[in-house]
């Protein structure tokens, strides 16, 4: 059986899968298995779990990638037996006990907080509950300022909402006590202040790289740049 971790990219909120494609067709040039499953966005518990459940599920090891969101899901789910390593894009790293709402709050706010659009969702047996998804006319400016218009105008259109609440659950372990991390800035993101990128990569003593005039979508925008740093930590690991 091959040692060669599989890598797991969880993608965050505003996003979906499929902003890993350019990740996804340079860790396959290189041989590297890779699953990218539909992160639900409804909760930082019950995505984690989910995340966890996937990774366990995984025949070997299993490297975790994080993006935004993600990195609080990946923080939790790393626990799981079989994860080597883990790996945050553009991503909040947290610490046990804490929220993304807590984590943030320690800095000046990104140019996001204020271009947030509600929507509600049905819950079965309560009153609907709210998501927040990114004003179509901030997306391109917040979200990914260096990727083409015409490809950011279908990102607007098929960004997935986060629920409103998972920004006040708090993480429930900090795998990367554990486990070695890596982390790459975005120095130009719009979405998360870079600051808090970089504090939590520094807290968790993560490998960091920056990436210099990358925005939020980091991962569509520079796929090499990424799918490098994912290779590291899968070399590191293997």
């Amino acid at each position: 059986m091959s040692t060669t971790p599989t890598v797991l990219l969880v993608h965050g909120a505003f996003a979906d899968a499929g902003s890993w494609s350019g990740v996804i067709a340079e860790l396959q040039n290189h041989g590297i298995p890779v699953v990218a499953p539909a992160n639900p966005l409804r909760g930082l518990a019950s995505d984690a779990a989910y995340i966890a459940s996937v990774a366990s599920q995984i025949e070997g090891p299993v490297v975790l990638v994080g993006h935004s969101y993600g990195g609080a899901l990946i923080t939790v789910a790393g626990t799981t037996e079989n994860v080597v390593g883990l790996v945050y894009v553009a991503a909040y790293v947290l610490e046990e006990g804490e929220s993304l709402g807590e984590l943030q709050g320690r800095f000046p706010l990104s140019p996001l907080v204020s271009n947030l659009k509600e929507w509600t969702y049905p819950v079965e047996g309560a009153e609907p509950a709210v998501e927040v998804s990114i004003k179509a006319e901030a997306f391109p400016e917040i979200f990914a300022a260096d990727v083409p218009a015409p490809v950011t105008k279908v990102l607007a259109a098929a960004q997935r909402p986060l629920a409103a609440s998972a920004f006040e659950e708090t993480a429930a372990a900090a795998a990367w006590r554990t486990k070695p991390s890596w982390a790459l800035v975005a120095t130009a993101d719009q979405a998360i202040n870079p600051e808090v990128e970089r504090f939590g990569a520094k807290r968790a003593g993560a490998t960091v790289v920056e990436v210099e005039g990358a925005s939020h979508a980091v991962a569509v925008s520079q796929p090499k740049a990424v799918a490098d740093l994912i290779r590291d930590a899968v070399r590191a690991t293997a």
